[in-house]
C-alpha cells in the first residue's frame, strides 16, 4: 500500500524520498517522481514529515530505531502500519524527548482505496500534530478522523478489524448455509445484499466467495496478524471476545491449509473444509 500512497503525494506536488528494504520494487516510484534512498536516515533527513508503512510492531521499531539518529526536532513522523496501540504509546513518548511529534494514523480500505486515495484513516497522538497532517492525509484518504491520545488510531483500526472479520465470517456462513439448502448463492446474494444483511463484505467479497475468486485484496496473513494483536490489546484490557477467538480460529484453519497469502475471502474454504470433516 506504500507504493500507491507515495504516487498520490507525488502527483499532488510533494516532494517525496522513498526507502523500502525491497529497493527495486521502491524503483517502480522513480517514473512518478520519488528519489529512491537505500539509507533510511538519510531518506528521513531534513524532512518535514516521515511515513512509515511496515507490516508489524517489530518492523515498525526497527524502521525508528535506524531513522532516529537523523531525526531533529520540529519533525513529524506518521506511523500508518496496523500495529500494537501499548508500542505506539512507547514510541510516541521516547520521540518526544528529542522533540519529535509523532503519529499513528492506521488505515482501512486495502490497495484499491490507497490507489484511489479513498481510504479510512484513523488518528492517534497530538491533535497539534494532526492538524499539520491533515493537508496530508487528504491526499491519501476521504475519511479522516482524530480519534484522541497515542495508541488511539491502533485501538480504533484493531476495532475495525474485529467487525470486519466477524462480520466476513457470517456471510461466509450464510452462503454456505443457503448452498447446502439447496439454494443459487448468487441469488441468495442478491435478495438479502441490499437489507439488514447488506455489508462492505457481503457486496464485495460475496461474489468472490461464489467464484472461488480468492485473490487477494487483503492478505490472511495480515488479518491475522491484525486479530493477534486484538486478542494482546484485549488480555491487557482483561476484555472478553468471544466472537473473536472463533474467527481467530476459522483463519488459522484458512492459513493451515495454505491460504495465508490468499484473500480474506478465502475463509470460504476453511469453512467448506471444516464442514466437510465427519
Amino acid at each position: 500500500m506504500g507504493a500507491p500512497m507515495a504516487r498520490r503525494l507525488l502527483k499532488a506536488g510533494h516532494k517525496v524520498r522513498v526507502n523500502s528494504r525491497s529497493i527495486e520494487k521502491a524503483r517502480a516510484l522513480e517514473p512518478d517522481g520519488a528519489a529512491i534512498i537505500s539509507d533510511p536516515a538519510r531518506a528521513v533527513a531534513g524532512a518535514d514529515a516521515i511515513f512509515v508503512m511496515v507490516p508489524d510492531t517489530p518492523d515498525v521499531e526497527g524502521v525508528v530505531a535506524q531513522i532516529e539518529p537523523a531525526l531533529a526536532a520540529g519533525q513529524l513522523v506518521i506511523d500508518m502500519s496496523t500495529i500494537s496501540p501499548s508500542a505506539e504509546r512507547a514510541i510516541s513518548a521516547h520521540l518526544r524527548t528529542i522533540g519529535v511529534s509523532y503519529l499513528d494514523a492506521p488505515v482501512s480500505g486495502g490497495e484499491p482505496g490507497a490507489i484511489e486515495g479513498t481510504l479510512t484513516i484513523m488518528v492517534g497522538g497530538d491533535e497539534a500534530a494532526f492538524k499539520r497532517a491533515r493537508p496530508l492525509f487528504e491526499v491519501l484518504g476521504k475519511r479522516i478522523t482524530y480519534m484522541g491520545s497515542s495508541g488511539a488510531g491502533q485501538v480504533t483500526k484493531l476495532a475495525n478489524q474485529i467487525a470486519v472479520s466477524l462480520t466476513l465470517e457470517g456471510v461466509v456462513e450464510a452462503l454456505v448455509f443457503a448452498k447446502a439448502g439447496g439454494l443459487d448463492p448468487a441469488r441468495v446474494l442478491d435478495a438479502i445484499g441490499a437489507g439488514a444483511a447488506a455489508s462492505w463484505q457481503m457486496s464485495n467479497l460475496g461474489p468472490k466467495i461464489i467464484a472461488s475468486d480468492f485473490r487477494p485484496g487483503f492478505f490472511i496473513k495480515l488479518l491475522r496478524k491484525d486479530l493477534n494483536l486484538v486478542t494482546g490489546a484485549a488480555r491487557e484490557n482483561r476484555n472478553a471476545l468471544p466472537g473473536l477467538a472463533l474467527v481467530r480460529s476459522m483463519f488459522n484453519l484458512a492459513a493451515v491449509l495454505g491460504h495465508d497469502m490468499d484473500g480474506t475471502q478465502a475463509l470460504a474454504d476453511a469453512l467448506d473444509t471444516f464442514s466437510r470433516v465427519k
